[in-house]
This record gives C-alpha cells, sequence and structure tokens, in this order.
C-alpha cells in the first residue's frame, strides 16, 4: 500500500513533460558580471519575464511603429497629404494622462512633441492646464501620506506626492483670462468657431515657451485633443470667465470629425497610451473608424475584473475592431512614470537621428 502511494506520488511530481519548439524564448537576465551597461540591461527585458518581458515587447513594438513611419507614403485615394495631415507611414496616436504632465513624464512627452515624433496627441484637461501652469510656477516633491487637511488650510494641493501650490492656480487665471477675452473678441468680430484643440493650439502660442509640451505642439501643428477640456481648471476659468465676459462656445463635434479623419486617412496608425479613461477610449474609438490600429501600447494598472475599458485588455478592443485582428498589441501593467522614460530611451531617442530631419528651430522661452 505505502508502496503504491510512493508510486503515485512519484508519477505526480515527475510526470514527463512535452518537448518545447527549439526556437522559443528562453528566460535569461542580464548578467553583471560584464559590468553596468544599461542599454543592454534594457535590451535584456524582453527575455526576463513578467512585465520587464511586457516592457521588452512594448520596445519592440513601438519600434516597429517608427520603422513603417519612416516609411514613404503616397497619395491616399488621390487626395494630397497635407489634407488630413498624412506625412507617414504610420500615424502614431499618443494619449495620456494628467497625472503624467503633472509628474516629469511631461519633459519626456516633450521631447517627442518638440521633435515631431508623434502625429496626433490626446489628453484630459489637467493634462492640458498643468503644462501651462508649470510654465508659471513650479511643482513640488512630497509625500502620499501628507495630511489633506493639514494641506488645505496651507493652500497646498496633493497630486499623489507632488505638491502643487494654490497660488499656481492664481497665476494661471491672470495669464488665461486676457486670452479668453481675445477668444470672444474673435469669435464675435471675425466669425472665429473654437473647438478643444484650437484652444490648445491657441494658448501654446501664446505660452511662448519651450519648456511646455504645447507650445512644440503649436510650432509643430501637432493637433491635440481634449473632449472633456472642461473637468479641471481649465473649465473652472471657463466658468468665471462666462460671468465677467460671456458668450465663448467650443465646438467638440469639429474636434472629433478632425481626430477621426486622422485615423481613417492614414496609411497605418500606432497607438501608445499611457494610463487609461477617456484618452484610452478616445484614441482606439477613432481607429474603429479605420477598422483597427495596426500597432498598440498600452501602459496601465488597471485591471479587467469589473469590465471598465480602462482595465481591459488589447484583445478587448480587438473585438470591438479597435485593433486590428493580426496585430501584435502589447499592455503592460505598470506605472507611467517608472517605465515611459525607458521606453523612450529604447525607441525615439535611439532612431531620433532619422525622426528629427527637419525639425523646427527652438522658439522663444519666457517665464
Amino acid at each position: 500500500m505505502a508502496d503504491g502511494a510512493l508510486s503515485a506520488a512519484m508519477d505526480a511530481v515527475l510526470k514527463p513533460s512535452c518537448d518545447l519548439p527549439e526556437d522559443m524564448t528562453k528566460i535569461r537576465g542580464y548578467d553583471f558580471n560584464h559590468g553596468v551597461d544599461l542599454q543592454a540591461v534594457l535590451d535584456s527585458y524582453i527575455t526576463t519575464g513578467f512585465q520587464a518581458s511586457s516592457l521588452g515587447l512594448a520596445i519592440q513594438e513601438i519600434n516597429l511603429m517608427i520603422e513603417k513611419r519612416l516609411e514613404p507614403v503616397e497619395e491616399v485615394e488621390g487626395k494630397e497629404l497635407d489634407e488630413h495631415g498624412i506625412k507617414s507611414g504610420c500615424t502614431i496616436f499618443l494619449g495620456y494622462t494628467s497625472n503624467l504632465i503633472s509628474s516629469g513624464v511631461r519633459e519626456s512627452i516633450r521631447y517627442l512633441v518638440e521633435h515631431k515624433m508623434v502625429d496626433v496627441i490626446v489628453s484630459t484637461a489637467g493634462g492640458i492646464e498643468e503644462d501651462f501652469i508649470k510654465c508659471l510656477a513650479h511643482t513640488y516633491l512630497g509625500e502620499f501620506s501628507m495630511s489633506g487637511k493639514d494641506l488645505r488650510q496651507k493652500g497646498i494641493n496633493r497630486i499623489g506626492n507632488l505638491l502643487v501650490p494654490n497660488d499656481n492656480y492664481c497665476k494661471f487665471e491672470d495669464w488665461l483670462m486676457p486670452i479668453l477675452d481675445q477668444m470672444v473678441l474673435e469669435q464675435n468680430t471675425e466669425g472665429t468657431r473654437w473647438t478643444p484643440s484650437k484652444m490648445i493650439h491657441r494658448l501654446g502660442k501664446e505660452i511662448n515657451n519651450t519648456d511646455s509640451v504645447y507650445y512644440w505642439a503649436y510650432k509643430n501643428n501637432i493637433p491635440v485633443f481634449s473632449p472633456a477640456l472642461t473637468d479641471g481648471s481649465l473649465g473652472d476659468m471657463l466658468y468665471f470667465h462666462s460671468f465677467k465676459n460671456p458668450g465663448l462656445v467650443l465646438d467638440i463635434v469639429e474636434d472629433i470629425r478632425k481626430i477621426n479623419s486622422k485615423a481613417v486617412f492614414a496609411k497605418r496608425t500606432g497607438m501608445i497610451i499611457l494610463g487609461a479613461g477617456l484618452v484610452k477610449h478616445h484614441i482606439c474609438n477613432a481607429n474603429l473608424m479605420r477598422n483597427g490600429a495596426e500597432h498598440a501600447v498600452f501602459v496601465n494598472t488597471g485591471q479587467e475584473f469589473d469590465g471598465s475599458d480602462s482595465g481591459a485588455r488589447p484583445d478587448e478592443a480587438v473585438s470591438w475592431g479597435k485593433i486590428k485582428a493580426d496585430a501584435k498589441p502589447v499592455k503592460v501593467y505598470a506605472d507611467a512614470s517608472l517605465v515611459f522614460p525607458l521606453i523612450v530611451a529604447q525607441t525615439f531617442a535611439r532612431h531620433a537621428d532619422k525622426l528629427t530631419a527637419g525639425k523646427l528651430t527652438a522658439g522663444k522661452k519666457t517665464g
């Protein structure tokens, strides 16, 4: 009886395995006996496993976007390329949530926009206003554990472990109000029809600061879409301004036509989405109009168990026609502040010489 039990246990533990394909990736990390080589460390991520391998696959997919982007483009259905902004073999959509502009990831994003490495941007209201506010005053490092009650009494706002003095928003109001006055005047006297993207373009021009993401979006004529532009300090300022000088109108219908056309008339598309929520769906839905993007990289910490689009894996987007069925999308479960600078280092920055041909000259810096 004991022999039978032992034999059964041995059969369970030592069950024979089938042969795996010879060309299957073998797990191996970086060997520091070779010295400190950060390039080699990052190259080793794809064979490290877990989210390191997901990051390696994301880098691989973005490099493929870049490779396709550099391919020459012929006319689409006889239309002039500039009509819909089609200037590359792969139109790259970049989306990010507001907290990333509040953080130092802003500088990585600004680098991409400054050197015309992406074609279309989608962000939230905070992802717009925080960029301008940072041109006027600083954001500081605090702690996640700081008391909200104590900070409120001191007029300090907390974004995670970042601190933003309330005076920053007062400076923002002082800067923004005269611009809103001018926008109302142009609307009433020149018939200007403002949209969120046109407003962001105008604010990028007015800030005239090379630290700003949207200054470079203005200089390089990269459209920035923010359909929920009123959901933040910009909305507060528009509310206050509506009592002082009412009548400003922002047309979101013109913007949805514009972003969808960017996808529809593209030769192929790639999506890089940091965070989730509105920015994720707005970009994915635009790509539904062309029966899906060829490339997609999501970086977020969302989980799918609650049925949210934020946590949905890329395969769910395939079911909607937002990512092509034969694409190889990647989701990295990570805080973008940890991984996005690494991604940029291994992709856009690595191919900067090819991507920055003919870039614009830096403008004047103020503030």
